[in-house]
């Protein structure tokens, strides 16, 4: 039976009893806090959420949470995740997976969940660096990114999480990060209102073997010159009086001078344009933050479920007796 939803949770009845191993100093810590502060305030019961991981730093995130969840294997979270929700739907579905997890050897599974669109949440740590594995170079590592694998610098071109979403099909795309509580708090807060696949890339950070990646967006003197926190309708303006905007030149934009430009040439965010969507892919600095895309298509889930019924409505219930005993079949005496 679901907890009473009158009883109201708290941070604390989301916290389980098992001590969080993750390094000091981790940005995974922050990203725990973040999610825990949420959910009561989604109002979900902790018997009605279930945290599926797979391999990885970020992974050992369900023994952390007192709610259901599944510690699965390398890459392979978004097969268990799609069985669950499409199974019980009225389940809150959370997905932790990382840079490598996720991206790597699960890139075939993320992309068919994607283009699928099951309603569930991904949270996509991307710290652009093997962590669990002491160090190696990931699938988002830029070039020339010295590691254990790499002594002499990454020649690997990066994936780009955002236009890999969106190649794939994604129908909702964010991104926050692991030093602002409070926005990724509210981000967390937004992603079960979307039907469909919600997918949140955490920019985060690895104290040990990648420190300072994302140093762009946490130093006080110059992130905000280098972050747009994007909001829908409004202008893309950025820094501390806002001096700086972005224009669009053919298919790609510019950052400019806010002062060197008229008001009307300055682009404005559109989160349901997959067009512009694919422009702020492309940007370096500033990193967009906030929610990125946004489309309205049936989830998978429901059209199982629609499908179910209309088949049942025409041939009637099934018979699995009679199925298996349909056709060439013989006994064995």
């Amino acid at each position: 039976m679901s907890e009473d939803p009158a009883a109201k949770l708290t941070k604390k009845d989301f916290e389980s009893d098992q001590d969080v191993r993750w390094c000091p100093g981790c940005g995974d810590y922050a990203i725990l806090s973040a999610i825990q502060k949420a959910l009561p305030e989604i109002g979900i019961a902790r018997e009605d959420c279930v945290f599926i991981s797979g391999i990885g730093c970020s992974s050992r995130f369900p023994y952390y949470m007192n709610t259901y969840g599944f510690h699965t294997i390398h890459g392979r979270a978004p097969g268990i995740a799609t069985g669950l929700k499409v199974t019980n739907p009225d389940l809150q579905v959370w997905m932790i997976t990382g840079d490598g997890d996720g991206l790597s050897i699960g890139g075939n599974h993320l992309l068919h969940l994607l283009r699928r669109n099951v309603d569930i949440n991904v949270l996509l740590f991307n710290n652009e660096i093997y962590g669990l594995t002491k160090g190696q170079y990931s699938p988002t590592s830029s070039v020339g990114t010295v590691a254990k694998s790499t002594p002499f610098g990454s020649q690997d071109h990066p994936v780009n999480p955002l236009a890999f979403a969106l190649g794939a099909g994604c129908t909702w795309y964010a991104r926050t990060v692991d030093r602002d509580l409070k926005h990724m708090s509210e981000t967390f807060k937004d992603a079960p209102q979307h039907n469909g696949t919600s997918f949140i890339e955490i920019m985060q950070n690895c104290i040990v073997f990648n420190d300072g990646v994302h140093q762009a967006l946490y130093d006080p003197k110059s992130k905000l010159d280098n972050t747009l926190f994007l909001e829908d309708g409004q202008p893309m303006t950025f820094g501390k009086d806002r001096e700086h905007a972005l224009i669009i030149e053919g298919s790609v934009m510019k950052r400019v001078a806010t002062a060197d430009v008229d008001a009307g040439q300055i682009a404005v965010h559109n989160a349901s344009s997959k067009a512009q969507a694919f422009m702020l892919s492309e940007l370096e600095l500033p990193v967009p933050v906030g929610l990125i895309y946004s489309e309205d298509r049936v989830a998978y889930n429901d059209d199982v479920h629609q499908l179910e019924e209309r088949v049942i409505a025409d041939k009637g219930p099934g018979d699995l007796n009679a199925l298996m005993r349909a056709g060439m079949t013989w006994e064995v005496n």
